[in-house]
């Protein structure tokens, strides 16, 4: 069996997911100054804030607008309702 072909594409492989993961990195640090600078502004109001949380659960990214002081959730997108139907139409 030649391996030689496969030993020739392995280091592209590797060379291109580091450069995906640099890629990925690159954006998530500016999504997080995007955050922040909409943030700054008080655009939800003074007592309201952006945030983005992974959902382990429905493995999304769920959007909130979050109360700055007691941390309740406003607003998400997308909503519990949307979630809950998401997973059971995946169930079925």
């Amino acid at each position: 069996m030649e391996t030689k072909s496969i030993e020739q594409v392995s280091p592209i492989l590797t060379s291109a997911s580091a450069d995906l993961e640099k890629q990925q990195i690159s954006e998530r640090r500016d999504l997080v100054r995007a955050v922040h600078a909409i943030n700054a502004t008080e655009l939800f109001g003074e007592n309201y804030e952006l945030t983005f949380v992974f959902d382990r659960q429905s493995k999304r990214t769920l959007i909130r607008i979050i109360d700055r002081e007691t941390k309740e959730v406003i607003r998400q997108l997308p909503n519990e309702y949307a979630l809950r139907i998401a997973s059971q139409l995946r169930a079925e």
